[in-house]
C-alpha cells in the first residue's frame, strides 16, 4: 500500500484523561478472580470470522469485523467517559488532520506463558513459582488473602492486576477495618513519593512487560499512593484503551496496578479515512440515540427478561416520559490525533487505526477524548444477515468467539468473552469423533448504547454422551478449542 501523505494542519492535542478517570480506569481494568475487563470499545457485537484483521494471501486486507461499528448505529459507551451520542453534536473548532493513507491493525494472540508471569512477579516482588488456576495464572496470595498476588489472564492480551495487600490483609488496621484503600496500607501512609521517585520505582515493572519506552504520567494522586500510568507507542502511534498503571506508594514500592502482558504483533493494512470525515461518522452514529449517559441502557447482567416489552418498561433509558428527545447540543473539538484505539475485533481485542479526538466540554470541566474508528468504512465488514424470517421480528443471532471449554461427564462447559447488554446461547454437534460447539450472541435491543464492558462468560451444552477425549472445535473458525 502507499505511504502517507502530507498532514493538513495537523492540531496537536492532550489526548490524556483527566488523573481521575485514568486511575479508575488502570484500577478497574480485571476485576478481582479475573471476572471481567475493561476495553475502550463497545463488547455488544459478535464476529463473522471474516474480519480477523490478519492480511490476506493477495495483499487486500479481508473486511474488518469492528464488533459494534460495523453497522454504523450507536457505539458502545466507555465507563468513567461521558455518552458521546448523549443528545449532542461535536464541532470542530479549525481545521482537522488528514492523516496517513493507511494504517495496521495490530493485536496480541496466543497464551500467557509460566516464564513471562514469573518475570512480571519478580518485578512486583512477588514470592513464588506461579501456578495455573482455570483460565488465569496467579502468584503468590496466602490463605488468609493477605499477601501481594498476581493474577494474569492466560488467553491474549493477558491482562493482569496485582496487589501488594489483599482485603483485610494490613496489620496495620483496627479489628473490623475494611482495609480496601491501599491509602490506608503499609506503603499508603505519609507523603506521596516525586513523580521521578514513582516512575523510577515503576521502571522495572514497566521493563518487565516490554514497556521501556512507553510515555509515562505520574500525577494522578491517590491519598498518599501515586498511580505511574504508561501509554504505549505501537508502530509510532499513540494508543488509547491499552495503559499500564502502577500504583507506588509512599515506601516507593509498588502496592498495586494492571495492564496488558501479552505482545502485540502487526495485522492487516487498511486504508483509512480523515478526521474530519471520521467525525461526520461519529456525529452521524449518535442521530437519534438519545441521551443515555453512564450505564444508560446496561444492566449488571445481560437481560434475561421474556416477552414482547419485558425489561423494556424498567429500562433506565426511558427518562424522558417517552417525549422526543431534544435537539442536540454543540459540543466543541478542540484537535485529533492519528493513533490506535482498543476495540474487538472478531470478538478479540486489538487495537484499531481510529482518530483521538480531544473534547472541550465547556464549564470548566476538564477535556476528554473521544476515539472513532478510521478504518475506511469501504473496509468493515457487513452485520451478517438474520437467521430468522423477515417477519419474525427477532433479533439476528452472531457467532462468538470460544477461548476453552472444560467437561465434566456429558457436561460440556464454553468459556468465552461477551458483553453485558447482549443474550448467550450454546450448541453442540457430535460427528466423526469431533465435537463442534458454537456460542452464539443476540441483542434484544440493538437500538440502545451499551456500556463497554466485556465480561468472562460460560455457557454449558449436554452432550449425548461423555466427552472421553474427543476433540473440540469451534464450528464459527474450524479452530482446536483449548481445553482449561
Amino acid at each position: 500500500m502507499s505511504t502517507e501523505r502530507p498532514e493538513e494542519d495537523a492540531v496537536s492535542v492532550h489526548r490524556r484523561r483527566s488523573p481521575l478517570v485514568a486511575a479508575s480506569v488502570a484500577a478497574a481494568v480485571l476485576l478481582a478472580g479475573g471476572g471481567a475487563a475493561y476495553w475502550a470499545s463497545t463488547a455488544s457485537g459478535g464476529g463473522s470470522g471474516t474480519g480477523s484483521g490478519a492480511a490476506a494471501g493477495d495483499g487486500t486486507p479481508p473486511p474488518l469485523n469492528l464488533d459494534g461499528h460495523t453497522n454504523g448505529d450507536t457505539p458502545g459507551i466507555a465507563p468513567g467517559e461521558p455518552d458521546p451520542h448523549g443528545g449532542v453534536i461535536y464541532r470542530a473548532e479549525g481545521k482537522l488532520p488528514q492523516g496517513p493513507r493507511s494504517a495496521h491493525v495490530y493485536r496480541a494472540s496466543g497464551t500467557v506463558t509460566e516464564a513471562e508471569v514469573a518475570r512480571l512477579a519478580e518485578a512486583l516482588g512477588v514470592p513464588g513459582k506461579p501456578r495455573a488456576e482455570g483460565t488465569a495464572w496467579k502468584a503468590g496470595g496466602t490463605k488468609d488473602g493477605s499477601g501481594p498476588l498476581l493474577q494474569v489472564n492466560k488467553q491474549a492480551p493477558g491482562t493482569w492486576t496485582f496487589a501488594k495487600y489483599g482485603p483485610g490483609g494490613s496489620d496495620d488496621c483496627a479489628k473490623g477495618e475494611k482495609c480496601a484503600d491501599p491509602t490506608h496500607r503499609p506503603g499508603g501512609e505519609g507523603s506521596a513519593v516525586s513523580e521521578k521517585a514513582a516512575k523510577e520505582a515503576a521502571a522495572p515493572v514497566l521493563k518487565a512487560l516490554g514497556m521501556d519506552d512507553a510515555k509515562l504520567d505520574a500525577r494522578q494522586l491517590m491519598g498518599a499512593v501515586r498511580v505511574v500510568n504508561a501509554d504505549p507507542e505501537v508502530g509510532g502511534l499513540p494508543t488509547y484503551g491499552w495503559a499500564t498503571g502502577i500504583q507506588i506508594g509512599s515506601d516507593g514500592e509498588p502496592v498495586g496496578g494492571s495492564g496488558q502482558l501479552k505482545g502485540l504483533t502487526k495485522g492487516a493494512e487498511y486504508p483509512v479515512i480523515s478526521a474530519e470525515d471520521a467525525l461526520k461518522q461519529l456525529n452521524k452514529a449518535g442521530q437519534g440515540a438519545g441521551k443515555t449517559g453512564i450505564g444508560g441502557c446496561a444492566t449488571p447482567v445481560p437481560h434475561g427478561d421474556k416477552g414482547d416489552d419485558a425489561g423494556r418498561a424498567e429500562s433506565p433509558c426511558e427518562t424522558n416520559g417517552g417525549q422526543p428527545p431534544a435537539a442536540p447540543e454543540p459540543v466543541t473539538v478542540g484537535g485529533a490525533v492519528f493513533g490506535l484505539a482498543a476495540q474487538y475485533v472478531d470478538g478479540r481485542q486489538a487495537l484499531v487505526p481510529s482518530w483521538l479526538f480531544e473534547v472541550k466540554p465547556g464549564g470548566g470541566a476538564h477535556p476528554f477524548t473521544i476515539t472513532h474508528p478510521a478504518v475506511d468504512p469501504d473496509y468493515l465488514a457487513k452485520p451478517p444477515a438474520s437467521s430468522a424470517p423477515p417477519e419474525s421480528g427477532e433479533p439476528p443471532a452472531e457467532p462468538r468467539q470460544i477461548e476453552s471449554y472444560s467437561a465434566d461427564g456429558r457436561k460440556l462447559t464454553l468459556h468465552f468473552w461477551g458483553g453485558v447488554c447482549s443474550e448467550y446461547a450454546a450448541k453442540a454437534s457430535e460427528e466423526n469423533g469431533t465435537v463442534k460447539v458454537r456460542i452464539t450472541e443476540t441483542n434484544p435491543d440493538p437500538d440502545r448504547a451499551c456500556i463497554m464492558i466485556a465480561k468472562e462468560l460460560k455457557e454449558t451444552v449436554t452432550l449425548d454422551k461423555p466427552l472421553d477425549g474427543r476433540k473440540v472445535v469451534d464450528a464459527r473458525s474450524g479452530e482446536t478449542v483449548p481445553h482449561t
